[in-house]
């Protein structure tokens, strides 16, 4: 039962504590157990017991035998106390433990207790930068990051045996097996046959860069895939765009799905018969699960929020769109530009795993390009950062050569270059630009050639 005098106390159980502690004296070997991350010295609340798993825990990697007379001379060494007392309690803890049968619960009753205390701390911190006024957002990113870490712990060992990975992957083969069309209904993809067959359709955990230099229609190109995914696959698509206003994304769509030229739209030109049809791409459109938001500069901690709360209001986040890159800014603090790009790189690709779904970052290319007699890009022309091709799981570059030569006989010929691909192939294809609503459309496919 708990005492008044308790209440104020963090969350701890000493006898707990006290039979992990006997039950390392009894049996040096269950330490091959607690080694590494799983428990630590400071999971424990007494401090007594926290500097005797502290000595505990260097003597284990010094591959020294634990028992009472070596740790009490450890306990000396670190903290130059009386030997007699150390000795006392060591041999009261020896004897604390009838049975060793429940020392397992034990250790988890300590690191519970441990990860409780922890929320207190994360709570009162938070309680102490709002009183200290700090910086709304930072305050905000910061209370986001701390509670997804804590629910995030992992309280059980994350290395699996094969045999237990083998397990669940046989229950997902035989699910494509017996269900091939709910397989690919979980598929992410982009609806253009030869991409989803070098890309192998859009991962959880993936960072995909399309790349490419000014009017090179890579920002309709990334609206393309996300209506095909709307529309085609009914998953849930968000686009950041710092570029573009959401009125500008939306007439985009519009025009690609009701096939009315753009610029009568933008011209606000429209007959009886456009209204017509844009009325019936609106039905189309109504229900699917699109999110823009188009501020016009993003930090990287105001993304990850954004994101984090679509996903969790919503209950589903299929795949995110970024437009684009180099736009973006890691806080509103001045860096190195190179080493910003480097950190928003590095910090899309984890956000990708944390959130388990696919992010599309759209980049601009260097000048470089201009300065070759072959305009097509590569790896080497990402702008700003080498990171950007270390992160990504897959670059995409976009290249017209009619832009370059006018008099070339690839008239509105877009081609679709796949520089980096970490799950396949590399390789090139054409699609044909219908400019007149913005589309991307596949030609006729031809022998693939495949670059490994």
């Amino acid at each position: 039962m708990i005492q008044i005098d308790d209440i104020n106390l963090p969350p701890h159980n000493i006898e707990a504590e006290k039979g992990v502690l006997s039950w390392v004296l009894i049996d040096n070997d269950v330490l091959w157990i607690y080694d590494g991350d799983w428990l630590l010295f400071q999971d424990f609340y007494q401090k007594e017991h926290s500097l005797i798993y502290k000595a505990i825990q260097e003597l284990w990697n010094q591959r020294k035998t634990i028992d009472i007379v070596t740790l009490t001379d450890q306990l000396n060494k670190n903290w130059d106390t009386e030997t007699i007392w150390w000795i006392d309690y060591l041999y009261e803890l020896s004897n604390f433990l009838i049975s060793t049968s429940s020392c397992w619960e034990y250790s988890k009753i300590v690191k519970d207790k441990s990860t409780l205390r922890n929320i207190l701390k994360v709570s009162q911190k938070i309680i102490w930068d709002v009183y200290q006024q700090k910086d709304t957002v930072w305050i905000l990113d910061d209370i986001e990051k701390k509670i997804f870490e804590l629910t995030q712990q992992k309280i059980w060992d994350s290395m699996m045996k094969i045999s237990d990975i083998l397990k669940q992957r046989i229950e997902n083969y035989m699910e494509i097996v017996d269900n091939p069309e709910k397989a690919q209904e979980r598929k992410v993809m982009s609806w253009y046959t030869w991409i989803d067959n070098y890309i192998t359709w859009f991962k959880p955990w993936e960072l995909i860069i399309v790349a490419a230099r000014p009017s090179m229609w890579k920002t309709s190109f990334a609206i393309n895939i996300l209506t095909n995914v709307a529309l085609k696959q009914n998953k849930s698509v968000a686009m950041l765009s710092l570029e573009m206003g959401s009125e500008s994304i939306v007439d985009r769509i519009i025009a690609e799905v009701s096939r009315v030229p753009m610029y009568k739209i933008t011209k606000w030109n429209l007959d009886e018969e456009d209204f017509s049809n844009i009325w019936e791409a609106i039905e189309k459109l109504w229900e699917t699960k699109i999110y823009i938001d188009d501020k016009w500069a993003y930090s990287v901690p105001q993304l990850k929020s954004k994101l984090r709360k679509l996903k969790i209001e919503k209950w589903a986040l299929d795949i995110v769109i970024i437009d684009y890159l180099q736009l973006m800014h890691w806080t509103n603090f001045p860096w190195n530009r190179v080493q910003e790009i480097s950190e928003i790189s590095r910090w899309l690709k984890e956000l990708a795993r944390e959130l388990e779904v696919p992010i599309i970052a759209l980049s601009q290319l260097s000048r470089a390009v201009e300065q070759r007699v072959d305009k097509k890009p590569q790896l080497s022309d990402l702008r700003e950062s080498w990171a950007i091709e270390q992160d990504a799981d897959a670059v995409i570059m976009l290249h017209r050569e009619d832009y370059y030569d006018p008099d070339t006989d690839k008239k509105w010929s877009t081609d679709i270059c796949i520089r980096k691909n970490r799950n396949w192939a590399v390789g090139e294809v054409e699609l044909h630009f219908e400019k007149e609503i913005m589309k991307f459309t596949e030609k006729a496919v031809k022998a693939w050639d495949w670059t490994y």
